[in-house]
C-alpha cells in the first residue's frame, strides 16, 4: 500500500499538510503515516533530566498525533500510523523513507508568513531533484472546502 508520509511538528500549517494527506489517502486507498522528529537540542541537559524532557516529549507528541488520528479516522476512514524519531528533522525524514518502501508522497504544509514556507519546505527544496520520493506542499492558508476539492 503506499503510504503518505506528513511531519507532525508545532506549526500551523501542519494542520493543512495532515488534512491533504488523509484526503488523499482515503481517495487513493493509501495510508498516512505521521512522522514526528524530536530534535536533539531537546536534551542538551543532564542524563537525567534529558530522560524525563525525552519522556515528556514522547508523551506531547502521542496527544497530538491521537488528535489527528482520531479526525482521520473519523472523517476520512484511514488509520494513521505514528513514527518518533530522534535528531536533526532533514536527516530523520529522509532515513524515515528510505526505511519504509510503502512511503510513495512526503507531504509538507508551507508556512504563510513573510519568513517563508518554513525551514522543512525549504531545507528539502533544495535538494528536490535528488529526492527518493515526490514531495507535496501544502499552502497553509488553503480552506478546508478547496483541500476537498483539490483531493
Amino acid at each position: 500500500m503506499r503510504k503518505f508520509m506528513v511531519v507532525l511538528d508545532d506549526s500551523r500549517e501542519c494542520l493543512n499538510a495532515m488534512r491533504f494527506a488523509a484526503m488523499r489517502a482515503a481517495k487513493s486507498g493509501g495510508g498516512v503515516e505521521i512522522l514526528s522528529v524530536i530534535p536533539p537540542e531537546e536534551f542538551n541537559h543532564w542524563i537525567g533530566v534529558s530522560d524525563i524532557m525525552r519522556e515528556e516529549a514522547r508523551e506531547r507528541i502521542h496527544a497530538h498525533f491521537e488528535v489527528f488520528a482520531k479526525w482521520m479516522r473519523d472523517k476520512q476512514g484511514i488509520d494513521p500510523n505514528l513514527v518518533i524519531r530522534e535528531g536533526e528533522p532533514v536527516t530523520e525524514i529522509l532515513a524515515q523513507i528510505r526505511e519504509d518502501p510503502e512511503i510513495g508522497v512526503l507531504v509538507l504544509g508551507a508556512g504563510t508568513d513573510k519568513k517563508g514556507p518554513g525551514p522543512l519546505v525549504s531545507q528539502l527544496s533544495k535538494n528536490a531533484g535528488t529526492l527518493p520520493v515526490p514531495v507535496t506542499i501544502v499552502p497553509g492558508d488553503l480552506s478546508k472546502e478547496r483541500l476537498d476539492s483539490i483531493t
